[in-house]
């Protein structure tokens, strides 16, 4: 004789969404583009820009993204001359601990236009404006100030 089984999670449901929003935050995606020459952002383009708002909301905030939130403490974007550049964030999660996750990518350069080729992962289009840098990661608006 059998026994069938059954699971019962003991994670609530909750921590995963928030853990998958988490990756979601941190993780760009990809975005159909073509591929370019490499061609540095100019001098005044190059610099840190910190993260000031995610969705309109002040940093630090708490985020909400398809039913799940996460807190978003900190976050900067470093542009280098010499076509890389490199995000960092810091995230709490449920467990009350910080999460710090550094992305690095290559970047391509045209106008007001950066596309970024992250290691690892895909492809994401940003705006430089003045002393500001913006991205659209899955429908997120994040904003940075230099």
């Amino acid at each position: 004789m059998s026994k069938t089984r059954t699971h019962t999670p003991t994670q609530p449901t909750r921590h995963w969404s928030s853990v998958f929003l988490l990756a979601l935050l941190t993780a760009p995606l990809w975005v159909g583009c073509s591929q370019e020459a490499r061609v540095p952002a100019d001098a005044n383009s190059c610099g840190t820009y910190t993260l000031v708002s995610v969705d309109g909301n002040k940093v630090p905030c708490t985020v909400r993204h398809e039913g799940a939130e996460v807190a978003v403490k900190s976050g900067s974007f470093v542009i280098n001359a010499d076509g890389t550049c490199v995000s960092t964030s810091v995230f709490a999660v449920a467990s009350g601990r910080d999460v710090n996750r550094v992305m690095k990518a290559s970047y391509t350069c045209q106008g007001s236009r950066l596309t970024m080729k992250w290691e690892g992962a895909g492809t994401m289009i940003g705006t430089i404006e003045g002393g500001a840098f913006t991205m659209n990661n899955e429908g997120m608006i994040f904003a940075y100030h230099k």
